[in-house]
């Protein structure tokens, strides 16, 4: 070939990967709905919201990740790892974002974020979202477009809210103008103090709406009304610019919950207790829904875990995650597990039923430590196999481990573990 010909070629070629890598990146900064149609080519299926699914399709995020692996991933040589996250105030959340960036949020008198892309082996600098500002809780990864939504309240709720929008999977943040949150039926808004983080449902009639857990406060949060609060959900099937408010959580007193959607489209719905009395116990409470969201049946004490430690007046805020393998429902969950009237003892329990029986438990850290918040890794990301706990010790620390050191944890007696995992 002649020198001047190959010359042009490479030129060409050059241009060529220019216009497309500008192209990308227009891509990113475009408009909502501008990303939405022209990312919708380059997945294999996005998930889209109120669309059905025909048999046989698999959901996939974008960079054509697919949303659910196998269990393999979460198994092999059992790891855990701890390492300082933030070193000052309260509050965490965790989410993987749809391009398996880790991301931590937390704080009470500033709202901040730190993010990993390798999985969670380190992690970037510190993010400010807002500040003045107190963690609301339910951090919601968008799973139609890949933004993601953090709730920041003026100061402990009730109080006014604003809504945090990251289009860069938590690199950036604005405010977003405009949220309406819709009262519930008794005419109550929700807050949204301090919740697990929000979800998108991936099934069914209400496949690609938002939901996060939240909660009524009664009288302003005066102890005597704690009686009248509850939990609930709000809900979005517009990307987060309405809201609607759930029904009531089917006990009053309760506080601070999490949720997580089953593989048939049913919600797992689990909740503190908040109340001075201590209603019949000093268990975790649980409920289901069946149309997206809207109400809660099949109301139950979960015997086998603990809301906080058991001499004090209320329980703690718990982590709840599903671990994203298919046709399955592995649920992980976290609190503080201890005989002692202290926050310690930070431990996590696995179910492989939806939530029926919790049959294994490990402690994952002895000393202080209070709230908690999960997280699963994505298939096809630096995050794979991981589970990712944010928890409250002296500010806060993330532990990342696997099920396969999970398995190796105590036996609870409630339930047995599947055959194929007991060696």
């Amino acid at each position: 070939m002649r020198p001047h010909l190959a010359c042009l070629i490479l030129l060409v070629s050059v241009v060529a990967q220019i216009v497309a890598n500008m192209s990308f990146a227009d891509d990113a900064a475009a408009p909502l709905s501008n990303r939405e149609s022209s990312a919708q080519p380059n997945a294999e299926r996005l998930l889209t919201r109120g669309s059905g699914e025909a048999e046989g399709e698999k959901t996939r995020t974008n960079n054509s990740f697919p949303a659910e692996g196998k269990l393999d991933a979460f198994l092999g040589e059992p790891r855990l790892d701890i390492q300082t996250l933030f070193k000052d105030e309260r509050f965490p959340n965790i989410v993987v974002a749809r391009d398996g960036s880790v991301l931590a949020t937390w704080g009470n008198q500033q709202v901040r974020a730190r993010r990993s892309e390798d999985g969670g082996k380190s992690w970037g600098e510190v993010i400010t979202v807002a500040t003045p500002g107190f963690q609301g809780g339910g951090l919601t990864v968008d799973e139609t477009t890949g933004d993601i939504l953090t709730f920041v309240e003026a100061h402990h709720p009730p109080a006014p809210m604003t809504v945090y929008r990251s289009r860069d999977h938590g690199a950036t943040w604005r405010a977003d103008e405009g949220t309406v949150i819709h009262p519930d039926s008794h005419g109550n808004l929700p807050s949204m103090h301090m919740n697990e983080k929000g979800i998108t449902l991936r099934n069914g009639k209400y496949k690609g709406r938002l939901i996060r857990p939240t909660r009524f406060y009664a009288g302003k949060n005066d102890r005597s009304k704690w009686p009248d609060h509850y939990t609930n959900a709000m809900f979005s099937d517009d990307g987060g610019k309405t809201w609607q408010t759930s029904e009531p959580f089917p006990e009053n007193g309760t506080g601070e919950a999490a949720l997580v959607e089953l593989s048939d489209g049913r919600i797992y719905y689990n909740s503190r207790v908040h109340w001075d009395a201590r209603p019949r116990n000093t268990r975790r409470r649980s409920a289901i829904s069946e149309d997206g969201g809207m109400t809660w049946k099949d109301f139950a004490i979960v015997d086998i875990l603990p809301d906080g430690h058991q001499h004090r007046s209320y329980g703690c805020m718990g982590g709840l995650t599903r671990l994203p393998v298919q046709d399955r429902d592995i649920l992980i969950f976290s609190n503080i597990d201890t005989s002692n009237p202290v926050r310690e003892r930070a431990t996590v329990w696995a179910s492989f039923d939806g939530g029926k029986t919790w049959p294994v438990k490990r402690l994952v850290f002895e000393g202080p430590s209070a709230y908690s918040a999960l997280a699963a890794g994505r298939p096809g990301t630096p995050s794979e196999g991981w589970i990712y706990l944010h928890f409250e010790s002296q500010g806060s620390k993330v532990a990342r481990f696997n099920l396969a050191w999970l398995l190796a944890g105590k036996r609870t007696g409630d339930g047995e573990l599947p055959n194929e995992l007991v060696k």
